[in-house]
């Protein structure tokens, strides 16, 4: 375990938090403070009104019993408590509504980072780690910016409490015992009174600072929380919930892998958590308890003294216990405020950690030209690139350039660099070497957006959203109803189309409505290939999007495909080299470099090529053996 307590100072403390109050402000809309802060406020000074006109009633009645005054008093105290009650009451309604937004206002923020973010950094796995870790800090214990929106409550609440237990307190120490009650007076000494105000000062400093050395632990053991978070999340959840594992579950029996993960946990009697409770952190907090236990019994005590001696009547007794227990109590939640904050630091740098990463990748300034003849022409000049965190180079010393209009399929060994290509020439990602020409310009000189614009590209992991068939091939809730059915008829879907219940209104999945449709792989991959037709792009890419498929359907859709890109450049990337013999050019990649470039025929006919190896490679799965 790594104790951070030491480096963090209030001041970053103070920085980071007011940085976060800032950001959930934005998102969030300044109420979000505000009502719960008017909430806090209202709710502390509530029991101040009672306890005020309470002693005034007590006192009267033990007193001269004046009815002109009591009944004044009476009604007051129910005018102010009913009206208090009130606020009070549909602040928290409002309170608790803000609170029911808050983890979906929260979500936007995140979404809308990796939304904004490079794909470079968008793509590694310390990225989604990150966010892993702020996800599971939240879930274990509201680390993080719920740290900071409960928190906030908690400081106005006992800022505005020590304000009204002030008021209430201060005539305490004004109001002189009698001279006539002997040794008594004693208790208006100056030294005395100094002694007493220097126990409250140190008992009121004491239990919070206990209570924060047992908060301590919750950081220091934040890394193990969020691992066993991460495993009971996902075996106690994922595993068992999500329907593509049920089968291998039943199957292989998986729910025995599920508890023995279960016993790892760090929340159970036998855990981390539970030892430390036993020990250290139970003492320092038993220790807060006790402290506060003491220090109640020491403000009873003065009180009644005072009282029993004759400084103020029977009715002060009540306002001055109440008031000077509240006014430590909220000295005490002031200071635990503040550590608690402290002790969340950890966590917000984390999620600042997230937040700020950089889009270092440059956006460019230049607008791609919109031609109508699509004589857009694009060229990898030596061209090398290796993934950050690695020395090898994914691709190496790639010189290629496209022919307008042309269908080129690109081939290869898993691993030979394909989809890498394919990520450079998106501009997903910048190679480290060389550049990537569009009409003779680098294409970084390109307005980012605008240079995505002109690629259509279906990759091997595409994904379709649980949202309307239509919509899932337009990108857009409003689109072309006639456009959509014929990329969708060209792409191979039509027959499936026509018994969609819905037509293109048919909800694809059972997310967000009960009668969606589950459409099988290969029927989403004709969906994906049907939306990147839409899009209507001068290049068109498929990376593999048709693994699905049994080699004669694919073999269909890339015939088709043929005609459907009209003049449009074409990329292919498939395994299955038969599907590619209509290709003007075939490129083949092996070991991230470009090893061999012709036609069908051309390559084949290189005996000692690795197209060829590949060719019979695959053939001995279709050709039957020459009987002998």
């Amino acid at each position: 375990m790594k104790d951070h307590s030491n480096k963090i100072t209030l001041r970053e403390t103070l920085r980071i938090h007011w940085r976060a109050f800032q950001d959930v402000r934005r998102f969030c809309g300044g109420a979000a403070f505000a009502v719960p802060a008017l909430h806090a406020a209202f709710s502390a000074l509530s029991p101040y009104v009672t306890v005020y006109f309470s002693a005034r009633i007590i006192n009267e009645l033990a007193g001269q019993r004046r009815a002109d005054v009591l009944w004044p008093l009476v009604a007051l105290t129910l005018g102010v408590s009913a009206l208090l009650t009130f606020l009070t009451g549909a602040l928290y309604r409002w309170r608790e509504v803000i609170h029911a937004k808050y983890p979906f206002q929260e979500n936007h923020l995140f979404t809308e980072k990796l939304l904004s973010m490079d794909f470079s950094e968008l793509d590694k796995t310390q990225t989604h780690d990150l966010l892993a870790q702020i996800r599971q800090s939240e879930n274990w214990s509201a680390w993080g910016l719920y740290q900071l929106f409960y928190d906030s409550e908690k400081l106005v609440q006992s800022v505005t409490g020590i304000l009204g237990a002030a008021a209430l307190t201060v005539t305490l120490f004004l109001l002189p015992v009698p001279a006539t009650a002997g040794a008594m007076t004693l208790l208006n000494h100056p030294a005395f009174l100094f002694l007493l105000a220097a126990i409250l000062v140190l008992a009121t400093w004491a239990g919070p600072m206990f209570r924060s050395k047992a908060d301590e632990y919750a950081t220091r053991l934040s890394e193990n929380a969020r691992f066993g978070n991460r495993l009971f999340q996902h075996f106690g959840y994922v595993v068992s919930m999500e329907q593509r594992r049920g089968m291998d579950c039943r199957m292989y029996h998986q729910e025995t892998i599920c508890s023995h993960y279960a016993k790892l946990s760090p929340f159970g009697i036998h855990g981390e958590f539970a030892a430390y409770a036993r020990g250290p952190m139970g003492c320092w907090a038993a220790l807060s308890s006790c402290v506060s236990a003491v220090l109640t019994g020491i403000i009873y005590v003065f009180v009644c003294l005072k009282a029993w001696a004759g400084a103020f009547g029977v009715g002060s007794v009540i306002q001055y216990i109440s008031s000077v227990t509240a006014l430590t109590q909220n000295i005490s939640l002031l200071l635990e405020t503040l550590g608690k904050l402290k002790s969340n630091v950890p966590f917000m740098r984390t999620v600042y950690e997230f937040l700020d990463i950089p889009n270092e990748m440059y956006q460019g300034s230049l607008t791609t030209e919109k031609r109508s003849d699509r004589r857009y022409q694009v060229e990898f000049r030596d061209v090398s690139f290796k993934y950050p965190g690695t020395d090898r180079w994914a691709l190496r010393h790639v010189n290629l350039r496209f022919q307008i209009g042309s269908r080129m399929a690109v081939v290869g060994e898993n691993g030979s660099g394909k989809t890498t290509f394919i990520k450079l020439l998106c501009r997903l990602y910048d190679p480290q070497e060389g550049e990537i020409l569009l009409n003779g310009i680098d294409i970084r000189k390109y307005k980012y957006h605008d240079y995505m614009d002109l690629f259509s590209v279906v990759f091997q992991d595409f994904q379709l959203l649980s949202q309307p068939l239509g919509a899932n091939v337009a990108g857009s809730a409003e689109y072309d109803r006639e456009r959509v059915r014929q990329a969708l008829t060209d792409a191979g879907f039509g027959e499936r189309l026509a018994k969609m219940p819905d037509g293109l209104d048919t909800m694809l999945y059972k997310e967000f409505a009960e009668n969606g449709v589950d459409v099988s792989g290969g029927e989403a991959q004709k969906i994906a290939i049907a939306r990147a037709l839409y899009k209507d792009a001068p290049f068109i890419i498929l990376d593999e999007p048709t693994a699905a498929l049994d080699p004669i359907a694919e073999a269909e859709i890339y015939s088709k495909f043929n005609d459907i890109a009209g003049d449009r450049t074409a990329v292919y990337i498939s395994h299955r080299l038969s599907s590619c013999k209509f290709c003007d050019l075939i490129t083949v990649f092996h070991d991230g470099r470009v090893i061999q470039q012709g036609t069908h025929e051309e390559l084949l006919a290189d005996e000692s090529g690795k197209y060829r190896e590949l060719w019979n490679a695959q053939a001995q799965y279709y050709t039957k053996p020459t009987e002998a």
